[in-house]
């Protein structure tokens, strides 16, 4: 999208006058009172550390396949609190953050991949249906558009080769007309519809859907009970809480962007903050003058993306571009809230858009998702099989965490499934090195990036090195 321009008025910034700085999802009064914390000590056969989707999966599928199996959630704040309450609620069938990336990294697998993704993606609507989760759930696909010449030929080509790899069932081509009468914004000159690959969501009510799901199935969910510590205990492991303990047989962590209790990990993640708006409700003739009859979600295709996506009562989420990485990748409060980047997206939303002008923002929120050097979540064990953990989802883990928390349980249980034998559950992303080099790297790649969305896509020296090294990132 060409961010130089700015809308006709220039006085865009009037329009976060009033912007709450909170997640529009999580300021909802219909949000679940917290479940008591843990005091004493509980044993149990699972306990699952984290109470976003990651963890939330885990405990649920765990239920369903052995309803006997007892099972511990602890979450350190309150369900869905953090990235799973707060994201754009784009709930993706791909695993692999991308076809893109997928096909790049493990093209022997990819079109396995595919339909475990698609696989996954019907079990999520299944258990909508099933365990009555009212989350607002739409599966009405997601378009990418072109914004830039470049873009729009490199969408053509990409098309016609996934086509050519018999990837491409369910994804239609858009030229510039096409791609305008579905979403009609000046910017769009093509775009790929992937039709079925994509649900949307609200993000909060999904997490607060499954806590109950789990609750209903017998799960123990304990919030504001922090993991302090991860050691042996017996045959099993023990996991100290402010108040208390608990011991179990096997143990699996959703943490992602927070510390792992196993040590060894932290280095494969570091946190990136990401950025969003939430528009008031469009009026009818907004409405219209926009047209997206058919809801999808959207995403441009420059390195420094934006994704964006009509909610139930018609407002715009408006999201992406800047992501911002700490020196030291530290996980504070303070990075939540960033009002230079909530100006330049509010600039970005009227440039797309200049028929909205005069619209207004009600919230504008951040926060941190974790992210690896191969930008798709990892996995693994560690203290002899009996503990799992996957991270590393960089954004895209609305739909993927439910994979990942089967092949959590399938490790925990020492079963060889099709998702044990994939190349990605096993092999690891490389670790980032320690600062500064880290900050450095960073800092570059992003710099890198910018300066190829302003020249045709036309990838430094840096990026080339970085995709030989499969550290490549486009998307």
């Amino acid at each position: 999208m060409a961010t130089g321009a700015m809308s006709r008025s220039n006085d865009w910034t009037k329009s976060l006058s009033d912007a709450q700085p909170v997640p529009y999802w999580l300021d909802d009064p219909g949000r679940p009172r917290p479940e008591a914390a843990l005091t004493g000590t509980e044993t149990c056969d699972l306990l699952v550390v984290g109470g976003g989707y990651s963890g939330l999966w885990t405990a649920l599928i765990a239920k369903e396949r052995d309803p006997g199996r007892d099972v511990v959630l602890i979450e350190g704040r309150e369900v869905g609190w953090a990235a799973s309450g707060r994201n754009g609620g784009f709930c993706a069938a791909s695993l692999t953050h991308g076809l893109s990336n997928g096909l790049t990294r493990w093209p022997d697998d990819i079109h396995r991949l595919e339909e475990l993704g698609a696989r996954n993606l019907d079990a999520i609507e299944a258990a909508v249906a099933r365990h009555g989760l009212d989350c607002d759930f739409e599966r009405t696909g997601e378009i990418d558009v072109a914004t830039e010449p470049h873009q729009a030929r490199e969408l053509e080509e990409w098309y016609a080769e996934i086509r050519a790899r018999g990837l491409a069932e369910g994804v239609e081509y858009l030229d510039a007309e096409a791609v305008r009468e579905q979403v009609d914004s000046p910017t769009f000159r093509a775009g790929l519809w992937d039709r079925r690959g994509v649900a949307m969501v609200n993000p909060a009510k999904l997490a607060w859907g499954l806590k109950r799901a789990c609750l209903a199935l017998g799960v123990r969910v304990h919030e504001h009970t922090p993991a302090l510590t991860l050691k042996p205990y017996g045959a099993g492991m023990a996991v100290r809480t402010p108040y208390g303990a608990v011991r179990a047989r096997t143990v699996a962590l959703g943490t992602n962007v927070f510390p792992n209790l196993v040590r060894r990990v932290r280095p494969y993640t570091v946190p990136v903050y990401d950025y969003a708006l939430m528009t008031e409700p469009l009026s009818d003739g907004q409405l219209a003058s926009v047209g997206w009859q058919n809801r999808q979600g959207l995403g441009d295709s420059a390195n420094q993306f934006h994704y964006f996506r009509l909610s139930r009562d018609n407002r715009i989420l408006w999201g992406g571009y800047d992501a911002v990485y700490p020196y030291g990748g530290r996980v504070r409060a303070e990075y939540d809230h960033r009002p230079e980047t909530y100006a330049k997206l509010a600039g970005h939303f009227f440039t797309c858009f200049p028929q909205l002008e005069g619209v207004r923002f009600t919230h504008a929120w951040g926060g941190a998702i974790d992210t690896c050097s191969r930008f798709s979540a990892f996995f693994g064990t560690a203290h002899r099989g009996r503990v799992a953990y996957a991270a590393g989802y960089t954004g895209l883990g609305v739909g993927a965490t439910r994979f990942g928390a089967e092949v959590m349980l399938d490790l925990l249980s020492g079963e060889r499934t099709e998702r044990t034998e994939l190349e990605m559950v096993r092999t690891k992303p490389l670790p980032f090195p320690p600062e500064p080099f880290a900050w450095t790297g960073i800092a570059l790649t992003k710099w890198s990036l910018a300066r190829a969305d302003a020249h045709g896509g036309r990838r430094n020296l840096w990026l080339r090195t970085m995709d030989r090294l499969g550290l490549g990132f486009d998307s």
